[in-house]
């Protein structure tokens, strides 16, 4: 007589203790579900003299190239980042850097700065996807060695406006400074030179 009172004690027991283990599952399952936190999303705070980087989806194309600036000796790195979206509306950042890693120069220019003229005029290149192919081909020329020239202030050339006097003096006595051409917007011609005397890169209009 006690062993199926026993039994049925024993099912009672299994049955109570599936009970809590499936209610504390489905406990579980609703904290989780109403949970504000994404634990993919949780922040954790950069390490000691780690440096923010561009997200690799907004570099479209960068393109590079180590000439003579501000050192004879050691090369700087002229640097063409297309940073966007889209080529058509990307920003292209033009970044010169010394052996060393000092930023000597950085600029920033619409993408369609890049395009030519040919290119601007040519009926044929009406479709985005042209101007695009158009704009990534410009970069590929951005720093052709047709655009370095040395000396950066040919003798005869006169002193621009937006120049002072003593910069214009430093760059004039130094027939070694190197010169680099390029387009920004609408058209507009630049001159980018280095000041070893007063340390400093100059912009010079065209």
């Amino acid at each position: 007589m006690k062993t199926p009172s026993l039994k049925l004690t024993g099912l009672f027991l299994l049955a109570a203790g599936m009970a809590g283990q499936l209610a504390s599952c489905v406990s579980t399952e609703r904290e989780v579900n109403t949970s504000t936190v994404d634990p993919r999303t949780t922040y954790r705070p950069p390490a000691a003299g780690e440096r923010n980087r561009v997200s690799s989806k907004t570099v479209l194309n960068t393109v590079s190239v180590r000439h003579p600036f501000s050192d004879p000796v050691k090369p700087d790195n002229f640097i063409l980042q297309l940073r966007g979206p889209r080529v058509l509306t990307a920003q292209a950042h033009l970044i010169v850097t010394s052996s060393t890693g000092d930023t000597l120069r950085h600029e920033v220019m619409p993408a369609r700065a890049l395009l030519s003229e040919k290119a601007l005029n040519d009926p044929q290149s009406a479709s985005v996807r042209d101007k695009e192919i158009a704009i990534l081909q410009g970069m590929n020329n951005f720093f052709a060695d047709a655009h370095f020239m040395q000396p950066a202030v040919p003798a005869g050339t006169e002193q621009p406006a937006e120049v002072d006097a003593k910069t214009w003096a430093a760059l004039r006595e130094d027939p070694n400074a190197v010169g680099f051409d390029y387009a920004v917007a609408n058209g507009v011609e630049r001159r980018l030179t280095y000041a070893r005397k007063l340390g400093k890169a100059v912009v010079l209009s065209q």
